[in-house]
């Protein structure tokens, strides 16, 4: 068993704690979202970003109606990734930019973007610039519609090396072959797609790097793009911004991703630059509250047993983490039978799944945790609930707070 603690407890807001300690326990569990925090959190990014470069958020992270109309004063539309996600998110922010992206694109998914006014396509494949093409030109009246190629760029400098997700630079099903390029860009400057205007280059490569890698990323992606031998206005150089789960303290550094892409764009005085962060905009304003149920020792090793489980939050499970998490003692025991209490200093917490794999976290340093203290996972505002496998054993669902100013969210 771990000596140290294995990571950095977080904190709850003020708010955040209230909440989790005022629900009953039939209320949980529960996500409790700070939108004060996010809020503040994001117009901190916005201001880093210089003028050229367009904020949008990848909805796929976090979708949430209440998520989404929070973000809208700071970004400057939304990108989504399926027929759905459209739909959803042209009625939660209604009126904003969307770019649709996404490998797989059906003709229907296509058709819908197109009669709903979507100007802005990223396109993954030949054969996803010929669907989008000949529905273009059957929209009545004909729409000229904005496409950015992406391309599954290979990064020379050794940047994408220790990412947690690799998207680019290695066989994958996203993008096209850049050394497909000449005959992606002939159809679209010679005349055959007469609806298709080319805005540019989209590439998002990896996922999980930090400020310094993420900036030659992108310097690579705008040098490969300025190279190609057509106008290009727009380059999309992804998200994918490292949010460290073992160190919730620690936050991407924004300022001097800023100032990087500032220096970009003033060498660059045609382009429009684009980024689309998703968990590094949401993750930390989110909160996953359950309770313990019990406390049991098993081959020298002790753990607990919350509400829930990976099934309301598969987060750890998927990246094979630990969850940071926050422990809220709760004095009363209302009970005529005896409280289950940690002997040790760590225990591991793990849900109410048959199955092994339902651990939320290993050997979390909580002395004298009880039965019926609460539990408070930090870094649940993305990739969390929505990619949750839900009914598996069939456990009731969570519960879901959005904390404003009127509550303490200041």
């Amino acid at each position: 068993m771990s000596q140290e603690p294995p990571m950095t407890l977080p904190t709850p807001t003020p708010a955040v704690r209230d909440r989790v300690l005022t629900l009953s326990p039939t209320e949980l569990p529960a996500y409790v979202y700070d939108l004060t925090a996010l809020r503040e959190h994001a117009a901190q990014v916005r201001g880093t970003l210089p003028e050229r470069v367009e904020l949008y958020y990848a909805a796929k992270a976090n979708p949430e109606p209440e998520i989404l109309a929070a973000l809208g004063p700071y970004v400057d539309g939304y990108e989504v990734s399926s027929g759905g996600e459209l739909a959803h998110v042209a009625e939660a922010v209604p009126g904003r930019p969307l770019a649709f992206g996404g490998p797989g694109k059906t003709p229907d998914e296509i058709r819908t973007a197109l009669e709903r006014g979507v100007e802005r396509f990223h396109v993954e494949s030949e054969h996803d610039l010929r669907v989008l093409a000949e529905l273009a030109r059957r929209v009545a009246p004909p729409t000229r519609v904005g496409v950015l190629l992406r391309f599954n760029l290979a990064v020379a400098d050794g940047s994408l090396a220790g990412s947690s997700l690799a998207m680019g630079g290695r066989p994958t099903p996203f993008g096209l072959d850049p050394t497909r390029a000449p005959h992606v860009l002939r159809p679209l400057t010679d005349g055959t797609h007469p609806h298709l205007e080319l805005l540019g280059v989209h590439a998002h490569l990896a996922s999980g790097l930090d400020a310094s890698r993420q900036l030659s990323v992108a310097r690579s992606i705008v040098r490969w793009a300025t190279g190609l031998g057509v106008p290009v206005a727009e380059v999309n150089v992804g998200g994918g911004m490292a949010v460290d789960y073992t160190r919730p303290e620690s936050r991407f550094d924004w300022q001097a991703y800023g100032e990087g892409l500032a220096e970009l764009v003033d060498s660059h005085p045609e382009l429009t630059l684009r980024i689309e962060p998703g968990r590094a905009l949401t993750a930390y304003c989110g909160w996953y509250a359950t309770e313990v149920l019990d406390v049991k020792r098993s081959h020298g090793e002790e753990f607990a047993v919350v509400r829930g489980g990976t099934h309301h939050l598969r987060t750890p499970a998927t990246k094979g983490h630990d969850q940071p998490c926050s422990v809220l003692a709760v004095e009363e025991w209302p009970h005529p039978w005896p409280r289950p209490a940690a002997e040790g200093e760590y225990v591991s917490l793990t849900g109410q799944l048959c199955t092994p794999k339902d651990l939320l976290a290993r050997d979390t340093r909580a002395p004298g945790l009880r039965a019926g203290d609460r539990v408070a996972f930090a870094l649940a505002g993305a990739y969390a609930w929505n990619i949750s496998h839900h009914d598996f054993l069939m456990h009731p669902r969570p519960g879901f707070h959005f904390l404003t100013p009127a509550d303490g969210g200041v």
